[in-house]
C-alpha cells in the first residue's frame, strides 16, 4: 500500500509550486523513462590532497572525503544527465516519533539539492507521517510495512525494501540509497556519493586495526570472514547504488539469514553486509564524514561532518 506526492508540480486548479497528489495503484509503479547514467572516471574523485586518509582502495575504488573530489567537475558531468535518485528510510514503531521528521527535514534540505529525488518512507501507519514542506524536485511515497513483525527490524526492513524495489522502485530511479532513520543531514550531500555500489565506512572501526574488526568468525555462518582477511569494516546505516545492486545486497542478506537460521545461528545485518562487500567490492566508499556518531567529537581526519548519527540513548 502506498501514497505519493510531488513538490513543485503544476496541475489544473492548483497554483504553481503547490504539492500535487498523484494517483498510484498499490503495487504498480508509474511509467518512467530511465537513462543509463554514465559514472565519471575515478580521476574526477581522486587526488593527492589528503595524505592523512585513505583516498582509494586496493581495487581502485574512490573513498570520498571532503577535499578529494572536484565538485565543479562532478556537477558539470551530472547536470547533463537526466537521472532520478531514490532515498529509502524505514521508520516503524517507536522509531517514527522521535526521528522521522528530523531525518526527512534534513534530507529535504541537504540531500542532492537541485536534483530529482523520490523519498520512499516505509512505516506501519500513516498516522505518524510528519508534514514536510517539500523543496522543488522532491517527491515522496509511503509504503505500509506488511511483513511479519516476529523478525527483527533489519530483516523486516530488507524484506520490505527488496519487495518494493521489484514492484515499485526499479522503474522509477537510476540510483537508490537506504539509510537509517536515526541519521540527520548536517551539510550538503551531493552527486559525489553516486555510484554503482556504494558502501559506508564505519566511523569507529575505520581508525582501528583490521585484526580487531568485529567480523563474523563462526565458520558455519553465511557471514563468516576468516581471520587475516577483509578490507574495511562497513556501516549498514548508509548504503546505495543502482536499484539492481541494492536488490542483490538485500537478497543476499536475506538468504544468509535463512542459511544461519537453519544452523541455529544468528548473525547481525552489519556482519552479513560486511561479508557481502568482502565478496562484492563496492565501487565507491563514503568516508566517516557521511555517518559520524554525534556522541563523539570528530578526529582531525573528519573535517566536515555531512551526516550525523543520533544516539538512541537520548530517546
Amino acid at each position: 500500500m502506498l501514497t505519493t506526492q510531488t513538490a513543485g508540480a503544476t496541475a489544473s486548479g492548483t497554483q504553481k509550486g503547490a504539492p500535487q497528489v498523484l494517483p498510484v495503484i498499490a503495487g504498480v509503479a508509474p511509467a518512467a523513462v530511465l537513462v543509463k547514467v554514465p559514472v565519471p572516471p575515478v580521476s574526477l574523485l581522486f587526488n593527492r590532497g589528503r595524505p592523512d586518509v585513505i583516498t582509494t582502495t586496493s581495487w581502485l575504488a574512490p573513498v570520498v572525503w571532503e577535499g578529494t573530489f572536484s565538485r565543479k567537475m562532478l556537477e558539470k558531468h551530472y547536470r547533463r544527465q537526466n537521472f532520478t535518485t531514490g532515498l529509502a528510510v524505514f521508520a516503524t514503531g517507536r522509531l517514527a516519533d522521535p526521528y522521522l521528521e528530523l531525518f526527512l527535514n534534513s534530507a529535504n534540505k541537504y540531500f542532492l539539492t537541485g536534483y530529482r529525488v523520490i523519498f520512499y518512507i516505509m512505516m506501519d501507519t500513516f498516522i505518524k507521517l510528519p508534514q514536510i514542506k517539500w523543496e522543488p524536485l522532491r517527491q515522496f511515497k509511503v509504503f505500509i510495512v506488511t511483513e511479519s513483525r516476529w523478525w527483527d527490524n533489519d530483516v523486516v526492513r530488507m524484506k520490505s525494501l527488496a519487495k518494493h524495489i521489484i514492484w515499485d522502485i526499479q522503474g522509477e530511479v537510476d540510483f537508490l540509497f537506504s539509510m537509517t532513520v536515526t541519521q540527520i543531514f548536517q551539510n550538503n550531500v551531493g552527486v559525489e556519493v553516486l555510484g554503482e555500489l556504494v558502501a559506508q565506512l564505519h566511523g569507529w572501526w575505520y581508525f582501528k586495526d583490521r585484526a580487531s574488526f568485529p567480523y563474523e568468525r563462526r565458520p558455519k555462518s553465511a557471514a563468516y570472514i576468516p581471520f587475516g582477511q577483509g578490507d574495511f569494516y562497513y556501516d549498514g546505516a548508509f548504503v546505495g547504488g543502482t536499484p539492481q545492486e541494492v536488490l542483490n545486497l538485500a537478497e543476499e542478506y536475506l538468504n544468509g539469514v535463512i542459511h544461519d537460521l537453519g544452523l541455529r545461528l544468528n548473525s547481525s545485518y552489519e556482519k552479513h553486509l560486511n561479508k557481502y562487500f568482502f565478496l562484492r567490492k563496492p565501487t565507491k566508499l563514503l568516508s566517516p564524514e557521511y555517518n559520524w556518531d554525534a556522541d563523539f567529537y570528530p578526529p582531525p581526519q573528519v573535517q566536515y561532518v555531512k551526516v550525523a548519527q543520533q544516539s538512541k540513548r537520548r530517546h
